[in-house]
């Protein structure tokens, strides 16, 4: 190859590789670097969104609004008003349906919406009110012969493993739970632990929630630890994770995993593993900040454009751009007071 036309192959590849980092090891600007191209497309997406639905969403709102409070914690510029906005609808949603929430019937989507709406709430920092009390009795109420908590929807990943209902289930009530609820709340979570103990991960999303599941159900170190290896041991020779076995790597299992590894794993976020999957997720974030993945759901909502990239891929890419920025921005230290 003549070295014009070497010059020329070089510069078409740059201008079709994803934007990030190629192939090294990312550094504390390359992950700064990144959240602050994530951000605006999730923020102006999350506000899109709320123009065409007023339903609480977990790809629109729980997991965009945990990746943004995060950044924001890190010095990044996040508008406070939008965070608030999208806790005003996840509160509203739930306050609509109070009366049903207290006669443990709940809404569309079960626990998972109910759960997810008050992890929500709570990485906005919402106070405990009469409709988190309402929600609150629900989970107590939902699923009490099981020992856990169990999904009424089938849309992989989100919406579709008892081990992400079980967690947010445990998270609601630790976060919201009022101290004369506090005997069946610790009942609860006691059952659920065992469930958690025994029942065995089929997939990323049981793994990465069964996980944070046990080290909020208070399991011991040594229990938490044996979950976190079962997770950390199905990294792959790319750095990422893959939502199922034998699939290729994807930004919503990667982000999702390294967040769940640092927060309930313990993992640093210095270690080699970790570092691995941020190079991973900077090398497939695209020029916009996006990261794209395909989505494993049937639609059954009418189609709109969110303001997001991917089309019928949009809601899935949101959720894993938001927990793709989530674990980047984890590896980025908080500005000093």
């Amino acid at each position: 190859m003549s070295r014009g036309s070497l010059v020329v192959a070089l510069l078409l590849a740059a201008l079709v590789e994803p934007s990030g980092a190629r192939g090294g090891t990312p550094g504390p600007e390359e992950n700064r670097s990144a959240v602050r191209r994530s951000l605006p497309l999730i923020a102006r997406s999350a506000k899109e969104y709320t123009r065409h639905r007023d339903c609480f969403s977990c790809h629109h709102q729980a997991v965009p609004v945990f990746a943004l409070r995060l950044a924001k914690e890190r010095g990044f510029a996040v508008d406070s008003s939008l965070i608030e906005t999208q806790l005003e609808q996840a509160e509203a949603d739930l306050s609509s349906a109070a009366e049903s929430y207290r006669k443990g019937e709940g809404q569309p989507g079960g626990v998972t919406r109910a759960g997810y709406a008050l992890w929500t709430l709570k990485a906005g920092g919402w106070e405990s009110d009469e409709t988190t009390a309402a929600v609150v009795e629900f989970l107590l109420k939902h699923d009490e012969k099981r020992g856990y908590w169990h999904t009424t929807s089938n849309r992989p990943p989100s919406e579709a493993s008892p081990f992400t209902s079980t967690y947010l289930a445990i998270r609601g009530l630790v976060s919201f739970g009022l101290p004369d609820q506090k005997g069946r709340i610790t009942a609860r979570i006691g059952a659920a632990r065992e469930w958690l103990l025994k029942e065995p991960a089929r997939d990323n999303e049981d793994r990465v929630f069964r996980l944070w599941g046990l080290e909020a159900a208070g399991a011991t170190r040594d229990e938490v630890e044996t979950a976190a290896r079962a997770l950390r041991d199905t990294q792959r020779p790319d750095g990422g994770w893959s939502q199922l076995d034998g699939q290729p790597s994807d930004a919503y299992a990667t982000g999702s995993a390294l967040v769940s590894l640092h927060l309930a794993g313990r993992l640093a976020t210095d270690d080699a593993r970790y570092v691995r999957g941020l190079a991973y997720l900077e090398t497939t974030q695209q020029s916009d900040g996006s990261w794209h993945v395909r989505s494993r759901s049937k639609p059954f909502q009418t189609y709109f454009e969110s303001g997001f990239p991917y089309k019928e891929d949009q809601f899935i890419s949101m959720a894993a751009s938001s927990w793709a920025t989530a674990a980047i921005a984890l590896a980025c230290p908080k500005p000093e007071s």
